[in-house]
């Protein structure tokens, strides 16, 4: 029997990661009927009856997460220097175009620092030279440079602002790309634990929250501090008795500006949250699913307030963020406009102590103190929404750091397409569901994982129809989820053609299995861009040769755009039946070896259900079929059926045979056709006996369908 061992399953991750990126590491679950509780290898032993304690991914490890998390400031910067870090390396392809635009930043700055230095010689040796005489030759070159200078930084900083903008968006693009790829590969348990609008957040909200980040705050800390630097070199060289004076209290604020980031950061993860909520909300009740449920139940007024309450919540952790620091960056500002004033009283008192400051000197220090004034309050500003963008950045790697339950092996074998036989095998497959997101799974009073399936095994011979019938919740669709892996069995193993699935890449093994379930997934394009989803390269005539096979040709002709009709939201411009042949057509365009048909006709009339059979019919030939079904009518001809029961197959057999043990098959008979006995009318008057035999009536026509 194959397990799930670490030292036979080298794909396997050391914890399986949960909603918000914790991990739920899967271990043993204890209290079945198994007397022997199955450990499932991608977590280290636990106590009988408890999953392992989970470690914490996603929101502090490797730094994808906020501040809440930290409990010091040094772990807060040691966070925020393992994101900045990966931010820094969301940069490394596009190094070429970060060099020039680093180059363009260091010349425009250096070039600002020499304008007070004209001006020092403008007063000293052109205007008011010692000879007396103004030195017009001198004053001449000085002014032009003067006003060379900034015509230069002018035309440097239109090509610097359009570099930094083409870089920054083609960075942010890479991150978005990124993010969604990343989710692409991520297993369905991680999207069934996780609201669709809070993945829709991260995606849009955080990724564009960061995007000024990315395309000017580099360039605008680096321009910055070369002024700072530049300007402050400058003014020591001119007097350093004034550059104290100008600078004595930077030191402080910079280190108050640290404790109003981390703050800032902290409200600006909560806004996030509070934002991925609202963006939750509007998925569920603008879709239009969402919308008939609120109508249907008069619930649009709840709607509305549930929205507006998170509404105001967002609007107050907005004000809160933007007035974080706002009494800060005041007395900032007061002391670097007041600083001016003291420089003036310094100057008389050096002048009178005769300290030989010349005028040209004092007005060149004033305006290097100008050019010192506005980059660093723009360095303390940036440098609180560097903080705050943290927050962001962190919630979006706690998701690139997530890692998917299924991967593919190494050594992963590639199917051939055109070797595939089909033939299904269920070996000892035990399996239960991931634990939703729980904070301490292993605490008392949580409970156990119950198990999904029990020591399911069973063959399915290639181009036969095996039918799965039991109550819901038996373990049934779970069965057909285990044969295209969209889960990993937790003991056992599910094989195809001998392959053991986990063994072989998932895009070869998807490619051999085909899927119809019960609620129909359409896009909201045309009828033939759904059909072709399966088959993007289908020519006009394998398309039409699909809904021919899927008996919903005719119907695709009657509308006035033919197959390019928009089928709407989800395909709600369609009927259920019209839906359902739809996505038959569509997996026969992908023609798999293998189909499996989950409740395909529960949800349909009469009428539409006979339509769609006729559609499985020719769907279900020459081909290995798995077929769920809660209307027995429809899997009476099966080749075998399996009668699942708490996640174990009770029964196998054919109709007749199973009908003749009287256990759960022929008890859900019963239930359904009272032997035989109950009569259900169609619209063309064909009278359903038995559920398979069709009987002619001419009952009463307004006679109720039982």
């Amino acid at each position: 029997m194959r397990t799930t061992s670490s030292a036979h399953r080298p794909q396997a991750t050391a914890c399986r990661r949960s909603r918000h990126g914790r991990c739920a590491a899967a271990g043993a679950v204890s209290g079945h009927a198994d007397p022997t509780p199955p450990t499932l290898s991608r977590a280290r032993r636990v106590a009988p009856g408890r999953l392992a304690r989970p470690v914490r991914c996603g929101r502090s490890h490797r730094g994808g997460g906020d501040v809440t998390g930290a409990k010091d400031a040094e772990a807060t910067t040691g966070a925020n220097d393992r994101i900045g870090r990966r931010v820094w390396a969301l940069f490394g392809p596009h190094r070429l175009a970060l060099t020039g635009i680093l180059t363009a930043v260091l010349v425009s700055s250096g070039l600002g620092i020499i304008t007070p230095f004209l001006t020092q010689a403008t007063f000293d040796k052109a205007l008011f030279p010692p000879g007396g005489r103004v030195d017009m030759e001198l004053l001449v070159w000085l002014v032009a440079g003067m006003i060379a200078i900034p015509v230069v930084s002018a035309l440097i900083g239109v090509w610097q602002t359009w570099q930094t903008t083409l870089l920054g968006n083609r960075v942010m693009a890479d991150l978005r790309g990124r993010l969604f790829e990343h989710l692409q590969r991520m297993d369905l348990s991680f999207f069934t634990a996780t609201r669709t609008g809070a993945i829709q957040s991260r995606l849009a909200n955080d990724v564009g929250g960061v995007q000024t980040v990315l395309t000017e705050t580099a360039t605008s800390i680096l321009g910055n501090v070369v002024t700072v630097v530049a300007a402050l070199i400058a003014m020591l060289l001119l007097s350093w008795q004034l550059t104290l004076i100008a600078v004595a209290l930077v030191p402080v604020f910079v280190l108050l500006q640290v404790r109003v980031g981390r703050i800032r950061r902290r409200i600006a993860g909560r806004t996030q949250e509070s934002l991925s909520d609202m963006t939750a909300i509007t998925e569920e009740a603008l879709s239009v699913s969402g919308v008939l449920l609120a109508k249907v139940f008069n619930r649009q007024a709840d709607e509305v307030r549930r929205y507006r309450e998170e509404n105001a919540n967002q609007v107050g952790l907005q004000v809160r963020q933007a007035m974080t620091g706002q009494t800060f960056f005041a007395v900032v500002q007061t002391f670097l406009g007041v600083t001016p004033a003291l420089v003036y009283l310094v100057t008389g008192l050096l002048i009178g102590a005769g300290s030989g400051l010349s005028a040209g000197t004092v007005v060149a220090f004033t305006t290097l103190q100008t050019r010192l004034l506005f980059p660093t309050v723009n360095l303390l500003r940036v440098s609180l929404d560097v903080q705050t963008s943290l927050a962001l950045f962190g919630r979006i790697f706690s998701y690139l750091d997530l890692t998917p339950r299924i991967v593919d092996t190494p050594a992963a074998t590639v199917l051939d397409p055109a070797a595939v036989r089909g033939a299904v095998t269920l070996d000892d497959v035990w399996f239960s569901y991931p634990l939703a997101d729980r904070d301490d799974p292993a605490a008392p009073g949580t409970p156990v994982r119950p198990w999904a399936l029990r020591g399911v095994s069973a063959e399915l011979a290639p181009g036969t129809l095996t039918a799965i019938v039991g109550p819901s919740g038996s373990g049934k669709t779970t069965m057909s989820y285990l044969v295209p892996r969209l889960y990993d069995v937790d003991r056992g193993a599910v094989r195809l053609d001998g392959h053991d699935v986990r063994d072989l890449t998932q895009d070869s093994l998807r490619a051999a299995v085909g899927m119809v379930t019960q609620d129909t997934h359409l896009l909201h394009a045309t009828i033939a861009a759904n059909l072709r989803y399966a088959k993007p390269d289908a020519t006009d005539a394998e398309v039409e040769a699909a809904a021919r096979a899927a008996n919903i040709h005719d119907r695709i002709a009657s509308f006035p755009d033919g197959y390019d009709t928009i089928v709407g939201e989800r395909g709600y411009r369609l009927s259920g039946g019209e839906q359902q042949r739809l996505a038959i057509a569509r997996v026969l365009l992908k023609d798999p070896p293998v189909l499996i048909l989950d409740e395909a006709t529960s949800a349909l009339d009469t009428a539409s259900e006979r339509l769609v059979q006729q559609a499985l019919e020719t769907a279900t030939q020459a081909r290995t079929t798995i077929a769920i079904a809660h209307r027995l009518s429809t899997i009476l001809g099966a080749d075998q059926i399996l009668a699942v029961e708490n996640g174990e197959i009770v029964e196998r057999g054919t109709h007749a045979e199973l009908l003749a043990k009287r256990g759960l098959y022929a008890r859900l008979y019963t239930e359904q056709f009272a032997d035989g006995k109950v009569e259900a009318r169609c619209r063309n008057g064909v009278l359903f006996r038995d559920g398979h035999e069709l009987v002619e009536s001419h009952r009463d026509p307004h006679r109720a369908a039982s």
